[in-house]
């Protein structure tokens, strides 16, 4: 891949419904990409290029498994048998630009950052690649860990196409000759079980200059043959199968949500197809046999020139040592005022502000931690959505029921691909007395907050986190976020509101800082748009920055681009998919958009309006997107502390907007170019920057 399309992203033309919008998934596509980009990049660490490719392979997906499945089902529901016109453009780009992307990354892999980690020592090797030692060893390997956990089957009337779970790495093999029964079965599948590794490093011994590693599929195909006794191989090949993953549950039929899902979650592995996989090396004809199977077009057949499961090489990163092939070790700070001492007592002064990754997550685990143990706390209520299997923050929750402490805990059964982590919980906490509440019917709750009262002086006082950010202990460490611990009583009054309204079903009383979806926080958004456009059309100047994973929320543009129209001088750091188009005379010229794809995964959002130097700056967890405007409850808090407000500018927004190695700038017709420093300009990038800045504890 030359230089030139490492540095720039170009979008497939696709039909839309205005030529004022993007294409949602093709813009979805294009941040693939970018994150592609990263893996090609040579300044990047050589354990790091692959980690990108991974992500690539796992958002690849979950783009299948949500929006193409969406697509597919829509096309379904408005065009009988998916005829829909519309629909079907949208897929036919949609598959080009996957396609596209695909080869790109098996490409990068292959001549690439396989080639170069050889050369430091660390081969994937293949059958063809292995000497005699390799073999042998592979070949006992084969027969002692992975043949007695096989189990071929053969295709007749009574062993039809066998049911093949999503994502799984399957076998398709043909067959000569006849079976023991003296028929002709030619087709046989075989299931590479999940408790399998995908990757098996080999003895030290057998590697000369390094470390030495084979995939499972390569140790299946080598030995294929040792499964059918009597029978010649003809043909094979690895394949794997996308499913739909979106889970549906009708929450105003079912009595019990959470037992409604535990069913629900088991049918996922089986849903419709949307994708095939398969070796590049597939004969035409056992491709075929496998779309008629589940069935897909042609389209949606992937040869690739691989591991049908990409995703599954980082594994090896998690089997080498070598720090110098990664991104230098980082310690998030952990600022010196929260070090010992009572949080409580601090709060009571001041309010923090908390970044993350640059900063630790410890001191909101602490928080309730803290609140568990502390004989004065009399209560705790958190909202849950993504948290994972393991967790201090939740087991500190399970402490405080057990210690009588009165805990509410608002969990996200439907939050995607986490449901059965959330169900554990829920089933947890209820066990110790909490009292768990699943939301609202029809509205997902993604709000990020955490609020404790505390009994001081014979009177109750309120103290709260809200973030932008879930409570989960690894992608803290990974993403970009914003954290406001506080016991401002305006603020924390409204946070408990905020959680009545949530498990009481009634009507929120009218909230003075918090804009909570889906009542006011589309409106807010509009407003605080429009007074910029009125400041503007008075004379003075307007001015928003917004960051935030995708912006895809019409009724949101069109206020973005009056705006724009009025004077309003606008900078979106969007990382993920944008509807808008930036830089379209007499539309948009006054709006620039910007992605940063980094280290870290950018992650927080943040919202500024000049307002007359009134600099209004809010913080949360909601995009704009019409999910989370009207199908999510979500909050946006202010941050009011002045140095505080600072610090999210200078922090959140400024260097972003400054960076010049990490910033890809999207023009009108939706391609993406990487921005570069000019003449004599110095090389920044907003993430090194940050890490540098808050490294050093600040007093």
């Amino acid at each position: 891949m030359n230089k030139k399309n490492q540095d720039q992203v170009e979008a497939v033309p696709a039909p839309s419904k205005s030529s004022v919008y993007l294409n949602r998934e093709l813009s979805q596509l294009a941040f693939n990409l970018r994150v592609l980009s990263q893996a090609e990049d040579k300044s990047v660490p050589l354990l790091e290029r692959l980690r990108y490719l991974c992500i690539v392979s796992n958002n690849l997906d979950e783009f299948f498994e949500v929006r193409i499945a969406s697509l597919l089902a829509q096309g379904q529901v408005d065009g009988e048998n998916g005829s829909n016109p519309a629909m079907l453009a949208a897929l036919e780009h949609t598959s080009v630009e996957c396609h596209r992307i695909v080869e790109r990354q098996y490409s990068i892999l292959n001549h690439e950052v396989l080639p170069q980690l050889s050369r430091e020592g660390i081969h994937l090797v293949r059958h063809t690649d292995r000497n005699a030692e390799q073999r042998a060893w592979v070949k006992e390997y084969f027969h002692r860990e992975v043949k007695p956990l096989l189990t071929p089957i053969g295709l007749d009337p009574a062993h039809p196409f066998p049911q093949v779970v999503n994502k799984s790495l399957n076998f398709i093999v043909e067959l000569s000759g006849k079976d023991a029964f003296g028929r002709g079965t030619a087709i046989a599948i075989v299931k590479a079980p999940r408790v399998l590794p995908r990757v098996i490093q080999l003895p030290p011994e057998l590697s000369k200059d390094g470390l030495s590693f084979c995939l499972l599929s390569s140790v299946i195909h080598s030995h294929i043959e040792d499964l059918f006794t009597g029978r010649e191989v003809l043909a094979y090949s690895q394949f794997r199968v996308t499913r739909n993953s979106d889970l549906w549950v009708d929450e105003e039929e079912v009595k019990n949500l959470r037992q409604a899902l535990q069913s629900e979650l088991q049918s996922r592995q089986f849903g419709m197809a949307v994708r095939l996989e398969v070796a590049k090396n597939c004969p035409p004809h056992l491709a075929s046999f496998l779309l008629q199977q589940f069935p897909v077009g042609e389209a949606s057949l992937y040869a690739v020139d691989g591991p049908v499961n990409m995703v599954r090489l980082s594994q090896l990163i998690d089997h080498v040592g070598h720090p110098g092939l990664r991104f230098p070790s980082f310690t998030p700070n952990m600022p010196p005022k929260l070090m010992g001492g009572d949080l409580f007592a601090l709060l009571r002064k001041q309010d923090i502000l908390l970044h993350h990754p640059f900063q630790s997550f410890q001191p909101v685990v602490e928080f309730v931690r803290s609140a568990a143990y502390d004989p004065d706390v009399v209560a705790i209520k958190q909202t849950i959505y993504r948290t994972g299997m393991n967790s201090d923050l939740m087991e500190s929750l399970i402490t405080a029921a057990q210690r009588g402490k009165e805990v509410t805990v608002i969990v996200e059964l439907m939050a995607r691909f986490d449901e059965e982590a959330n169900i554990n919980w829920a089933d947890r906490l209820e066990r110790v007395g909490a009292q768990v509440v699943y939301g609202v019917v029809g509205l997902k709750t993604h709000a990020k907050m955490s609020f404790i009262i505390r009994r001081e002086q014979g009177e109750l006082r309120y103290y709260a986190h809200l973030g932008t950010g879930n409570y989960h202990p690894t992608t803290t460490k990974h993403y970009t976020d914003f954290g406001l611990l506080t016991a401002n009583p305006a603020l924390a009054n409204e946070v408990n509101e905020v959680f009545i309204h949530l498990t009481s079903l009634t009507k929120p009383q009218k909230l003075h800082y918090l804009w909570l979806a889906p009542f006011t926080l589309q409106k807010e958004f509009i407003r605080a748009i429009r007074n910029e456009a009125r400041i503007a059309r008075e004379g003075r100047p307007g001015v928003i920055i917004a960051k935030m994973n995708a912006l895809l929320d019409e009724s949101v543009i069109r206020a973005l681009y009056a705006a724009s129209a009025d004077g309003v001088k606008i900078d979106l750091i969007v990382r993920g998919a944008c509807a808008l188009r930036p830089g379209v005379p007499g539309l948009s010229e006054n709006i620039r958009v910007r992605s940063i794809i980094g280290r870290f995964l950018e992650h927080s959002r943040i919202f500024y309006f000049r307002n007359d130097l009134a600099h209004d700056v809010y913080l949360g967890s909601a995009d704009w997107m019409n999910r989370n405007l009207f199908r999510r409850v979500e909050i946006a808090f202010p941050i009011l502390d002045k140095s505080l407000k600072k610090r999210v500018i200078s922090e959140g927004l400024n260097p972003y907007l400054k960076d010049n190695i990490n910033s890809w700038e999207l023009d009108s017709d939706g391609n993406y170019q990487r921005r570069k420093p000019r003449a004599r300009q110095a090389k920044f990038g907003a993430q090194q920057y940050l890490m540098q800045l808050l490294a050093t504890p600040a007093s």
